[in-house]
């Protein structure tokens, strides 16, 4: 096998990348990308995309330099190309906050990352707070119909934590419970969970008793 073939290879599995989808990415067969790597010919006039995402240039895969990152630009990372797009990313918590009594935090929480249009997300957080305080999960259950129905989208602004007008949904930790409810402060001191649903009564519960996650700032559905 030639230097190049040897070369896309190593390549191949540094990236992690399959030939499949090398190709893909590239727009070519793969086959293509199997005769290249056997035939070892530095003529394909996909050298240089091929190169590109095996995240080296195509004088390195030629045996023209010994290191594979000079010249080569750096792989866009997934900010990178949502900034380009207009997109920001804000994490998905998968964690079904309990619309009823509640639902119990068990073992690690796992997110990840979904691409919103930056000037919605400005529009809705009204400029505050940043990406990084907002986060989107979801309902569960029935309690806060008709404002927050099962499975609707919620976006959860983490930076305000702060309970200081009544009425408000917030995002709460209740012992080992989470829930979404409006928040009502009596007199004495104790906070009122409340739900929308009129059939499910009030929760009460002291200041130090609760974990405020976050202000609820926008809710969406699927029709």
């Amino acid at each position: 096998m030639a230097e190049l073939g040897i070369r896309i290879l190593e390549r191949l599995e540094a990236t992690g990348l399959s030939q499949t989808e090398l190709a893909r990415r590239v727009g070519i067969t793969q086959p293509a990308i199997s005769n290249l790597i056997k035939r070892g010919s530095g003529g394909s006039s996909h050298l240089h995309k091929i190169a590109k995402e095996l995240g080296t240039t195509a004088a390195y895969l030629t045996g023209e330099t010994d290191d594979p990152s000079e010249g080569a630009l750096p792989a866009p990372t997934p900010q990178m190309i949502a900034e380009q797009l207009g997109m920001t990313l804000i994490p998905e918590i998968d964690l079904h906050f309990a619309l009823g009594g509640g639902s119990f935090v068990d073992g690690h929480v796992t997110s990840s990352l979904v691409p919103y249009r930056t000037d919605w997300l400005d529009r809705i957080t009204r400029g505050s707070p940043a990406p990084a305080d907002v986060f989107l999960t979801r309902g569960d259950g029935d309690s806060m119909m008709p404002t927050i129905l099962d499975d609707d989208d919620v976006v959860v602004n983490r930076a305000d934590r702060i309970i200081t007008k009544q009425d408000r949904i917030w995002a709460l930790g209740y012992g080992d419970l989470v829930s979404i409810k409006r928040v009502r402060r009596l007199a004495s001191g104790v906070f009122q969970l409340l739900s929308d649903n009129v059939n499910v009564s009030p929760i009460e519960a002291y200041e130090d008793e609760l974990r405020v996650i976050g202000r609820v700032i926008w809710i969406g559905r699927r029709m």
